[in-house]
């Protein structure tokens, strides 16, 4: 996951949390998190490389939308991030110690 955007790790996220997870949806999902409107000039260029790049797959849900699913190595893409982020903040959070800041 470290040479995709921080962008494309959050479509990531919030396909895995979406149980029909289109292109609008995806867009709204992200909008939420980022609160401001996404440009679909901005997502679904971003959906396509996450495709080519095997991490999500792309399938006509009907003639005009798209439903994107995580394929396997999406999934670990996810689950290796969120690891090394475990392991990252778990440092930061023991060296903090009693002050509760983290990077204190």
């Amino acid at each position: 996951m470290h040479d995709l955007t921080a962008f494309q790790r959050d479509i990531l996220y919030v396909v895995a949390g979406l149980d029909n997870s289109y292109g609008l949806g995806i867009k709204r999902g992200l909008e939420e998190y980022y609160h401001k409107e996404i440009n679909h000039g901005r997502l679904y260029p971003n959906l396509d490389d996450l495709v080519e790049r095997g991490l999500m797959e792309k399938s006509a849900l009907d003639k005009r939308t798209n439903l994107y699913t995580l394929t396997d190595a999406g999934r670990e893409t996810i689950r290796e991030r969120r690891s090394w982020e475990d392991d990252n903040v778990g440092e930061a959070e023991a060296e903090a110690g009693s002050s509760g800041r983290i990077g204190a």
